[in-house]
């Protein structure tokens, strides 16, 4: 889970009831059957004592009997889960392919989608036809002029260009909706992709230099030393670029300027053209994430060779559209993006990899099928309940927080009351009624859908906050804390076993889902969150004091995963997951306290499948960590993703949690307890 953007989960097995058939006898009584103990005990490895490793006892056979499958990087509860939601949407597609829909309908539209994309036959007749004309106007520009108009074209049409324009709450003042200018012509994961200097770095980037070669041949571009000229070109930017720790400053990404301000930081390009191309009125606020890279763009388009400029633009052109052109083309993309980059050995089937460009493309028209067939309201209700409990519970913590003054508590408990929470899907769907779907062309439905979202998106500026927006599609396995909107959000798609299950005992969806629902509001109060007041403004409402307080410990948890190996002698950047392992830190923590909340004094309930309620508890939560990794994946999560790997993140999080310990007996000395002196807590 993650601040706008996210983090994901899966289940690993699907739980069932056994009913006895047996003869009613008059008078007889029938005995309740015993509440479902909610954990997956044949995924437990007796043989790991879960002092030592508790991620390996909760899941270690499991992932003995479970071997990562060749068409995916990594794999685990969170896989099994997309694997269960991508079935159900494979059955409303292939329904929807198969039927009549009025034309125009939503149901024709994702139906038409899909079947362009499994017609494979096709998409090999149009080749390359589909993005001929795109590189054809790119051949034919002789001059900068020409250039820069080729650029306001192709960005007024929703094709590849390096900059773009988003709509999004002024951070400091989130009642106003403003524009979010950026600029990103870098196609390697992350910026020191292109520095590092270990072997593995250097090989990544001769093949990316191949990668190119090899598109641009299938496309017909033939270019020599193509791709070590696009290296050259890219590097440059990525020199300029702030570091992906540095992004994470929400500060360094707040340079607000009108026109005048933008165009004087980049000399010899008038940002003004690019303004109206998009209808935005020339007088609007533009929030700019990274002025170095701004200024750099504007020397590249008037110094770099006229020649670079297009190989690049018709190397971006090509690598966009290749997943739903030729099959050569698609499996080259496949080849460097998948195999290279995380080492996946195969493909995943057609039919998955088109239900995932229906869900990116049309994904509230899919998503208002899906609910209404496997998100039925009692789990919305319930949801609601644990949401609640949780917030009261963290409500709690924070008028007990003693190490926070009377000021800070009470801004704290303000942004806490002040959170929604968006549970399942959207009150009002999305209008796709300006989308046009061909089944004889799927890129062209792909970009009409991606220039009817933008034009969707950039309407929004100068308007009151819409908060019906959410920024995942109903299907979606993950959740989000938005700290400009101030709200959680839990798609329909993670609302599903054994995450939340509505058959199960509370103690496992207390460890699973509250510890998801705790992780979300923890971020609120997480390193960057915590910046973000009850409004969603960009704003300190902490006293001096009180921030160093805070600040020691973030760098508590900062500390332990500088320095927990994760093999091979790696460790994670504790700067870059600081706030992912806060969010953990505190949902768990936060979670196990409403679970206690739910009991109102009175005992646990006894013992299920072998395990107390606490110890249920605990298992659940780290069985949603059950996911391991090639180690390419493993490498690449490590250099560009801000949550810690699954093993750390359940086995991380428990050894600061004297709960925990206490569940399961670990003493002092056990791997699985750090020092006391030594052990992070937030609250």
């Amino acid at each position: 889970m993650s601040t706008t953007a996210n983090v994901c989960f899966t289940a690993n097995v699907k739980y069932s009831r056994l009913f006895l058939s047996i003869p009613l006898l008059f008078g007889a009584v029938l005995a309740a059957p015993p509440p479902k103990s909610g954990i997956d005990t044949e995924a437990i490895d007796k043989t790991c004592k879960p002092c030592d490793d508790f991620w390996r006892f909760a899941n270690g056979t499991w992932v003995d009997k479970n071997p990562i499958p060749a068409s995916r990087p990594n794999w685990g509860t969170m896989s099994v889960m997309q694997d269960g939601n991508r079935e159900r949407l494979r059955v409303i597609l292939e329904s929807a392919a198969a039927g009549k829909a009025a034309a125009g309908s939503n149901e024709r539209k994702i139906g038409d989608m899909y079947a362009a994309c499994m017609d494979t036959g096709q998409r090999e007749a149009l080749g390359v036809k589909p993005v001929r004309a795109e590189l054809d106007r790119i051949g034919n520009v002789s001059t900068r002029a020409e250039l820069q108009a080729l650029l306001l074209t192709f960005l007024g049409e929703g094709l590849p260009v390096p900059f773009g324009i988003g709509s999004g709450p002024d951070m400091k003042n989130t009642t106003e909706i403003v524009a979010n200018l950026f600029v990103r012509g870098t196609s390697l994961p992350e910026r020191e992709y292109y520095f590092r200097d270990d072997e593995r770095s250097r090989k990544i980037r001769e093949e990316f230099v191949a990668h190119v070669d090899r598109l641009l041949g299938l496309g017909g571009v033939a270019a020599a030393g193509a791709g070590q000229t696009l290296l050259a070109f890219e590097t440059e930017q990525a020199r300029v670029m702030k570091t992906i720790v540095e992004r994470r400053d929400p500060y360094s990404r707040y340079n607000k300027m009108d026109l005048a301000g933008l165009n004087a930081i980049s000399p010899g390009f008038d940002w003004a053209p690019v303004l109206r191309t998009l209808r935005i009125p020339v007088t609007t606020p533009l929030i700019v994430s990274d002025p170095n890279v701004v200024k750099h763009f504007a020397r590249q388009l008037a110094e770099a060779p006229l020649d670079t400029w297009k190989l690049w633009l018709r190397w971006r052109v090509l690598k966009g559209a290749a997943p739903m052109l030729s099959e050569a083309l698609e499996k080259e993309d496949f080849r460097f993006s998948e195999g290279v980059l995380s080492g996946t050995k195969e493909q995943l089937p057609q039919w998955i990899r088109c239900t995932a460009t229906v869900d990116r493309s049309l994904g509230e028209a899919l998503g208002e099928v899906y609910v209404k067939k496997h998100f039925p309201p009692a789990a919305k209700k319930r949801m609601n309940e644990l949401v609640e409990n949780l917030r009261a519970t963290l409500r709690e913590e924070l008028e007990n927080a003693a190490w926070m003054n009377a000021e800070t508590r009470k801004n704290a408990i303000a942004k806490l009351n002040a959170f929604q929470a968006k549970i399942g899907y959207p009150e009002r769907w999305e209008d796709y009624s300006q989308v046009q779907v061909r089944r004889d062309n799927l890129l062209a439905g792909v970009r009409s859908a991606r220039l009817a979202s933008r034009t969707l998106d950039l309407a929004k500026i100068g308007k009151p906050v819409d908060r019906n927006d959410w920024g995942m599609t109903p299907p979606t396995v993950n959740a989000y804390y938005n700290p400009t909107m101030n709200e959680i959000a839990f798609p329909a798609g993670i609302l599903q076993p054994p995450m939340f299950d509505m058959e199960a005992d509370d103690a496992a969806n207390y460890g699973a889902i509250g510890a998801v629902i705790g992780h979300e509001m923890g971020h609120g109060f997480d390193d960057q969150g915590s910046k973000f007041d009850f409004s969603g403004n960009l704003k300190n409402w902490w006293t001096a004091e009180d921030r160093k307080k805070f600040d020691a410990r973030a760098q508590c948890v900062i500390d332990q995963f500088n320095t927990m190996d994760v093999g091979e002698n790696l460790r994670h950047n504790g700067r870059l997951v600081v706030g992912e392992a806060l969010g953990d830190l505190g949902g768990v923590g936060i979670a196990y306290k409403a679970y206690k909340r739910t009991l109102r004094g009175k005992p646990a309930p006894p013992a299920l499948d072998g395990y107390t309620a606490d110890q249920r508890f605990f298992l659940a939560f780290a069985r949603v960590w059950g996911n391991v990794y090639r180690p390419e994946a493993m490498r690449m999560r490590l250099q560009t993703d801000p949550h810690p790997l699954a093993r750390f993140r359940a086995n991380g999080t428990l050894m600061n949690i004297p709960e925990f310990h206490m569940a399961f007996q670990c003493k002092i000395g056990d791997a699985m307890v750090r020092p006391p002196e030594k052990q992070c807590k937030l609250w």
